[in-house]
């Protein structure tokens, strides 16, 4: 039986946000912790991104039955993630708020701001460097912030009912 989908394109789509703060333990923010004075949405300013995903390191258990060697899951580890903003000619906003350091979350919406899709995922950050980027180029002035993730990603969690 085949299924249908919609499919999408992330840029357009995709949204990016910085919180200082998440109340809850499980670090899924409420809809009022997404809105304007606790959130910051970097979309429009972010010109690319790596990273934000998990990746498992499987571990080897070769047997003296086989001369296959299995796996078994190991550990799970956050990809190196960062995000390339352009860089504003009069305004440090975004430098600021990521400046090196800075501690926080990075929420990001997969499928846009779709209440209760489970395409929520945020991940606990340590702002880690900020840095230029120079080129001869004829390409926008931009800048790339590394971050490390500092604990455990919460993943495919539900968009917040948006407040009536």
């Amino acid at each position: 039986m085949a299924t249908t989908q919609q499919r999408f394109m992330r840029r357009g789509t995709t949204l990016f946000y910085f919180l200082q703060k998440i109340a809850s333990d499980d670090n899924i923010p409420t809809r009022a912790e997404l809105g304007p004075t606790n959130a910051t949405n970097l979309s429009d300013t972010i010109s690319d991104v790596e990273g934000w995903s998990l990746e498992n390191t499987p571990i080897d258990t070769p047997d003296m039955g086989s001369t296959f060697a299995t796996t078994i899951p190991g550990e799970d580890k956050a990809d190196n993630s960062s995000l390339t903003f352009y860089e504003d000619k009069v305004s440090d906003e975004i430098e600021t708020l990521l400046s090196k350091g800075v501690i926080g979350f990075i929420a990001i919406l997969r499928k846009g701001d779709v209440p209760q899709s489970k395409s929520l995922d945020v991940f606990p950050i340590r702002v880690g460097s900020r840095s230029p980027s120079y080129s001869t180029a004829s390409e926008p002035a931009k800048f790339k912030v590394t971050f490390g993730i500092t604990d455990e990603p919460t993943l495919d969690a539900a968009v917040p009912a948006k407040t009536v």
